[in-house]
């Protein structure tokens, strides 16, 4: 005689085995929402993380840039100049590029190049009649400016007419400067040459060379806006 499939004994192990796949199923969604629990907290833990180094890095550095520029005497670079056979010095050793507000030790006169004033000093064909701040002057070297500086023994013909060249030139600048070793000076980003007057070959050559030449390390921007003493 066969056995009864819809006796009660047999629902009831049917009920059982269908609870029994619902637990598993269940059980199976509850691991893997755990796991992607697990995975989010984790993923935050390592955003968190990352963002919290990185804001203690830049709070660091931040720190350390407030501090350069609070500073009362910044470096303006090391090295030493090396004469070409054009009588061009130029600077071998490292020019920082730090902007700072404080006054800057340059390592030599016309400085080149070193730590400036973050404001650069308008080089649009500008004539300082006064003395310039160095920090402002290096800040238009920088920009890609030549800057044509004299002391009180320089000829007035020659003061004249390197004016007359600066004010048609974009990208340059003159002032006067009392320390110096002669008396006509030109200066770029790292490089200078010293004149014997306004009719030099030397003073076109090196403003060819150097008005946005490959020295500059910030081609194209502005020679305007900035300061104008």
């Amino acid at each position: 005689m066969g056995t009864d499939q819809h006796s009660p004994a047999s629902a009831r192990a049917a009920r059982i085995e269908e609870m029994r796949r619902a637990e598993r199923a269940r059980g199976r969604r509850n691991r893997v929402l755990a796991v992607a629990a697990s995975v989010v907290v984790v993923a935050g833990l390592v955003v968190g993380g990352v963002v919290l180094v990185r804001s203690q890095s830049d709070s660091g550095k931040e720190r350390k840039e407030k501090d350069t520029a609070a500073s009362g005497d910044a470096k303006g670079g090391s090295g030493h100049f090396t004469t070409g056979a054009d009588g061009v010095r130029t600077w071998s050793g490292k020019l920082s590029r730090t902007h700072v507000t404080a006054k800057v030790s340059y390592p030599m006169h016309p400085p080149v190049g070193g730590n400036h004033n973050p404001v650069w000093l308008n080089c649009n064909g500008d004539v300082y009649k006064e003395p310039v701040r160095d920090e402002n002057a290096v800040h238009a070297l920088e920009h890609g400016a030549v800057w044509v500086t004299y002391t009180g023994k320089a000829k007035k013909a020659d003061v004249d007419a390197l004016a007359a060249k600066v004010k048609r030139t974009p990208y340059s600048l003159m002032s006067p400067y009392a320390d110096q070793d002669t008396p006509l000076v030109l200066s770029a980003w790292g490089h200078q040459v010293s004149v014997k007057s306004a009719s030099d070959p030397e003073v076109d050559k090196f403003f060819a060379a150097y008005v946005q030449g490959k020295q500059t390390p910030e081609p194209g921007a502005s020679c305007t806006g900035g300061v104008m003493k």
